[in-house]
C-alpha cells in the first residue's frame, strides 16, 4: 500500500514538474521579446548597428541602404550600455513626445466615452428583452463581425460629410461607438440575477437607481476588463490616423513605430520601451480584474 501512494506521489510530481516546465517555457518564449526590446534599448548606437544593421541593410558601419530579409544577430546583455538614446527621445526630439501625446489624446477619450455609451446600452439591451430589443443586438453583433477594413472607408465618408476629417474627431467619434464593448457588457449584465433587480425595484429604486446602484457595481470587473481591451487595442492602432488625418505631427506613436527607417534605428528601441510602458501598467494594474471578468459571467461566481 504504501508503494503504491509512493508511485502515486512520484507520478504526480513528474507531472508537475512537466508542467511547470511547459508553462515556464510558454512564458519565457512571450516575455523574451519584450525583455530583448528593454535591455537592447541601452545599446549604443554601434552596437545596434552591428547586430541589427543586417535587417536594415547595413554592413554595421552605417552603410547600406533599404531591407535586405537576413537574420538579426540577438544580444541580450548589451557590452555597452548608453542612455543616449532615452536623452534624445525625451529631450532633445520633441516630436517623439508629440507623437507619445497624440496617442494619450485619441485613446483615452475612446475608452472613457466608448464605456460610457456601451453602459448604456447593454442596460437598454438587458432590460428591454422584446422582439425588437433582440433584433437591435443581432444587428450590435453583425457590426461587430464585420472586418474594421470594411467599416473604414465610410467612416472616412462620413467624416467627409461632416467635415471633421483631418481632425481627431474623425477617429474619436467612431470609436466612441464601437459595439465590441456594448456586446461584452450586454452578456455580462444579462446575467445578473433577475431576482437582485426586482429586490431593488420593490424597494423603490427606479431605472436609474438600478442601473447605478446594482448593474454598474456587480458589473465593474467586466467594465476594467473592457476598458483595458480597448486600451491596448485603440493605443496600438495604425490604419485609422493614416486614413483619417494628412498631417504627419497629428500621428500617433503608433504610426511611428510602423514607419521605422534605417536612419532612427538607433532609437527604435527606447520608442518601442516608451510605447509599451503605458500598455504593461494598464495589465498590471488590472490584471485581476482581468482575470476576474473573463471568469465571471455575471454577479455571482
Amino acid at each position: 500500500m504504501k508503494r503504491i501512494k509512493g508511485k502515486r506521489k512520484k507520478r504526480n510530481f513528474i507531472q508537475k514538474a512537466v508542467l511547470f516546465l511547459i508553462v515556464a517555457l510558454f512564458a519565457t518564449s512571450f516575455a523574451m521579446p519584450i525583455l530583448l526590446t528593454i535591455t537592447n534599448s541601452f545599446m549604443k548606437e554601434e552596437e545596434v548597428l552591428i547586430h541589427y544593421g543586417n535587417v536594415y541593410g547595413s554592413n554595421g558601419y552605417g552603410e547600406g541602404d533599404g531591407y535586405v530579409s537576413k537574420e538579426a544577430d540577438l544580444k541580450l546583455i548589451p557590452d555597452m550600455v548608453s542612455i543616449k538614446q532615452y536623452e534624445t527621445v525625451l529631450l532633445l526630439s520633441p516630436e517623439y513626445l508629440l507623437k507619445f501625446w497624440n496617442s494619450v489624446i485619441l485613446t483615452v477619450p475612446i475608452v472613457l466615452f466608448q464605456i460610457v455609451v456601451s453602459l448604456g446600452a447593454a442596460y437598454g439591451f438587458t432590460r428591454i428583452r422584446n422582439k425588437k430589443g433582440e433584433s437591435m443586438f443581432f444587428i450590435y453583433t453583425l457590426l461587430m463581425l464585420l472586418p474594421f477594413q470594411v467599416t473604414l472607408v465610410p467612416n472616412y465618408l462620413v467624416a467627409g460629410r461632416l467635415g471633421i476629417l483631418n481632425t481627431y474627431w474623425a477617429i474619436i467619434l467612431p470609436g466612441i461607438f464601437s459595439t465590441f464593448s456594448t456586446y461584452l457588457l450586454t452578456k455580462f449584465m444579462r446575467r445578473i440575477p433577475v431576482s437582485l433587480i426586482e429586490a431593488a425595484r420593490l424597494d423603490g429604486a427606479g431605472e436609474w437607481g438600478v442601473f447605478t446602484k446594482i448593474c454598474i457595481p456587480l458589473c465593474k470587473s467586466a467594465i476594467v476588463s473592457v476598458a483595458i481591451l480597448l486600451f491596448i487595442d485603440y493605443w496600438s492602432m495604425v490604419e485609422p490616423p493614416l486614413i483619417m488625418l494628412s498631417e504627419e505631427a497629428s500621428y500617433p506613436l503608433s504610426v511611428y513605430l510602423s514607419t521605422i527607417n534605417q536612419g532612427e534605428i538607433t532609437l527604435a528601441f527606447a520608442v518601442a520601451v516608451i510605447y509599451m510602458v503605458p500598455a504593461i501598467f494598464v495589465i498590471l494594474y488590472g490584471e485581476d480584474y482581468l482575470i476576474d471578468g473573463i471568469s465571471c459571467y455575471g454577479g455571482t461566481k
